[in-house]
């Protein structure tokens, strides 16, 4: 029999290690490489299987991913939000204090260095009462595999033989 790791001759009985979850047969020199292989290696609790739960019977409404993709945020959401924080006369601090987030985020979104993510603006719109996004019809949006374009089709002629 051969090392697995070195390809030596191994004489005699090889040694069993593990290197990376992977059991070799090693020569005795290539067995430092290694932990020494467990006759007993006990299983973890986490590892031992969970006993199955049944599957529920009632089935949740299947949700619209693309509903949320109909909303989308105003050009101008920096100044909305400005003349908001600014008509309750709060600074930049005051309005980051209530919604829970830092005064620099507050800076960059009114300078409009960022974009404010959804659980931000949510809290915004609540807080100033204010609206951020709005409602995009589908059918203002120009489809484009509906576009009729120039095919390869329009521009050849086949000729035959």
């Amino acid at each position: 029999m051969q090392c697995e790791i070195c390809g030596a001759e191994i004489h005699g009985k090889p040694i069993s290690i593990t290197i990376d979850n992977s059991e070799l047969q090693v020569c005795p020199k290539c067995a430092p490489y290694g932990k020494p292989v467990d006759k007993r290696s006990p299983v973890s609790r986490k590892i031992s299987p969970v006993a199955r739960v049944a599957p529920r019977t009632l089935k949740r409404p299947q949700k619209d991913f693309f509903d949320i993709l109909k909303d989308e945020l105003l050009d101008n959401y920096e100044q909305i939000i400005r003349d908001a924080r600014e008509a309750r006369g709060w600074s930049q601090e005051d309005l980051a204090e209530k919604i829970k987030e830092k005064a620099s985020l507050i800076k960059k979104i009114e300078r409009r260095e960022i974009v404010p993510e959804d659980s931000v603006r949510k809290k915004l719109e609540h807080t100033l009462n204010i609206r951020l996004t709005e409602r995009v019809d589908v059918l203002d949006q120009e489809v484009s595999h509906l576009k009729k374009d120039t095919t390869l089709g329009d521009i050849v002629t086949i000729k035959r033989k």
